[in-house]
Formats: C-alpha cells, sequence, structure tokens
C-alpha cells in the first residue's frame, strides 16, 4: 500500500472525527471553539461558522478517502486507517 494511501486514509478518519462536534454545536445553536474565533482557538464561534467549518471538514475528510485514498468499505487495511485516525483525534 503506497504511503499517500495510507496517510489519505488516516487523515480522513481525522477530519471525519473533527466533523461531527462542529455539526452538532452548529446544529444545536451552540457557541463552539474553532480555528476562526477571536483569540484563535480560544475564543467561541457563532453556530454558523460551526456549520460552515463543518462542512468543510466533510468535505476535506471526503475528498481524502474517495479521491486520494481511493478508499474501499470492504478493505480491512482502509477502514482500521481511517478507524485509528478518528479514534486518536
Amino acid at each position: 500500500m503506497p504511503w499517500n494511501h495510507v496517510a489519505a486514509c488516516f487523515f480522513g478518519g481525522v477530519f471525519l472525527a473533527n466533523f461531527f462536534p462542529h455539526a452538532i454545536a452548529g446544529a444545536s445553536g451552540v457557541r463552539f471553539y474553532t480555528p476562526f474565533a477571536r483569540p484563535p482557538f480560544r475564543g467561541l464561534s457563532s453556530p454558523l461558522v460551526n456549520m460552515l467549518y463543518a462542512l468543510f471538514n466533510l468535505a476535506v475528510a471526503y475528498a481524502l478517502l474517495v479521491f486520494v485514498g481511493e478508499f474501499e468499505p470492504r478493505s480491512t487495511p482502509d477502514v482500521s486507517l481511517a478507524a485509528i485516525g478518528f479514534a486518536l483525534w
């Protein structure tokens, strides 16, 4: 398995894991931390910013898993790498 496939599956899992807290906070109307807050990474962002950041994370995860990593859901190594990235995040 090429190294770029391994990295894409791993980081696809990381970005997928980062999608969920921001999407939940945005959908429930709660302010939550994002890199776009003031001060960065310490302040709270609005629910709209959290939803946009969640969608960005989902798009990056999709691009990494499907286009770069050519993720195959029935492949144990692909799923394992994505799950490790998801769990570590």
